[in-house]
């Protein structure tokens, strides 16, 4: 069984989820199948099939969540002394050197990554691509879009 790292925010917000998914949702499913059993022949049923499915789809995720916590190798990098070296967890700024934007993402375990919120998967072409380096750093990273270069303005332990 591999350890998978997580930050500690990323921890919390599966625990939150596994607790909504056990506690509520979970309940919600077994009335809305008791309701679809009560409508008689479970054959045609589409709601009862419906439900189970959701059902199946409910616990297959709360196994999965359950899993990843079981698994999971938490990284507090505040703790962790900042040498300027980018490494899971961290916050790096960015200057593209392409377009001459500013950006900055969180580095983060799999189930954490969301762009849209500037959390990148470790293991991501971008991701992979800054794991390593140092502050001032110019970095060149090849993704599905194209080649980036980026300079590394700063890196924070936050």
């Amino acid at each position: 069984m591999e350890k998978e790292p997580i930050t500690i925010s990323g921890l919390e917000k599966l625990k939150e989820e596994l607790i909504f998914l056990k506690e509520k949702k979970r309940p919600e499913i077994v009335a809305a199948i008791s309701e679809a059993r009560s409508h008689g022949d479970l054959k045609e049923n589409a709601e009862y099939h419906a439900a189970k499915e959701q059902q199946s789809h409910n616990e297959g995720r709360i196994q999965e969540i359950e899993d990843l916590i079981a698994r999971a190798n938490v990284i507090d990098v505040t703790k962790i002394n900042n040498e300027g070296k980018v490494i899971f967890g961290c916050t790096v700024f960015l200057g593209n050197l392409d377009t001459a934007e500013k950006i900055n993402y969180k580095i983060v375990g799999k189930d954490e990554a969301d762009l849209k919120n500037k959390l990148i998967y470790f293991k991501s072409p971008i991701g992979k691509g800054l794991i390593g380096k140092n502050k001032k750093d110019l970095v060149e990273i090849i993704t599905p879009a194209g080649t980036k270069n980026f300079e590394i303005i700063d890196v924070k332990y936050i």
